[in-house]
């Protein structure tokens, strides 16, 4: 049911990838069988981390500041579009932290299409700020645009998160269908209000934290 292939040397852009005759083992073979896709060269340019070498602790966050800071910024407008790049299931539809299950199967998914809102799962998706917007003074570019830290997330899971930090529940007073949680932290050194999300997703958005630590450091 899945094929692997490795192409070299491919040009970043939009690129379709055209197969013919592979075969399953009943004899049905591909004729012009089609894929679409965004490739982003993600290769490290020769030199790019030269001024962080043999650095650490905040010398090192101050140096990979420098490297990182001057990104091309988007309109916060556009960011719904480049979601169709950047958190597009491998079936086509939106890839929503706050519902998916890996290696499962998902309580719902959603479909590429407006964004919007809702009282309960499932019935729209928008846009999340895995470091939310208030803790940098609102609306604010370039961060308010940053790709890094936006996600496409169910309207309802977004607004249960609201900007609480993500942390370990004790207690929870909700839980998501795919297993997030809002309630009491018990993360050691805060022990307000927090949220959890699936183990599945912690590494990404934990990810996006350290993001912002170190390209608005001193900013956020």
């Amino acid at each position: 049911s899945q094929v692997t292939i490795t192409v070299r040397a491919i040009p970043a852009g939009d690129r379709t990838l055209t197969v013919n005759g592979v075969g399953d083992l009943a004899a049905h073979y591909t004729n012009n069988a089609t894929f679409g896709f965004h490739f982003v060269d993600v290769s490290i340019p020769a030199g790019y981390y030269n001024a962080a070498a043999g650095l650490s602790g905040a010398p090192l966050l101050a140096a990979l500041h420098n490297i990182i800071k001057a990104h091309t910024s988007l309109s916060y407008s556009f960011t719904a579009t480049a979601f169709h790049n950047t958190d597009k299931r491998p079936d086509g539809n939106v890839w929503d932290v706050y519902s998916d299950v890996p290696g499962g199967t998902p309580p719902y998914e959603f479909a590429f299409g407006p964004l919007g809102s809702g009282g309960s799962e499932g019935i729209a998706y928008n846009r999340e700020h895995s470091f939310p917007q208030s803790w940098f003074g609102g609306s604010v570019l370039p961060m308010y645009s940053d790709l890094w830290i936006i996600y496409p997330t169910d309207s309802k899971g977004n607004s249960e998160r609201g900007n609480y930090p993500y942390g370990k529940v004790g207690t929870a007073t909700w839980t998501s269908l795919n297993g997030s949680r809002l309630g009491n932290c018990v993360s050691p050194g805060y022990g307000g209000t927090s949220f959890e999300p699936i183990d599945g997703y912690k590494g990404d958005l934990s990810r996006s934290q350290f993001y912002v630590a170190t390209r608005y450091f001193n900013e956020d």
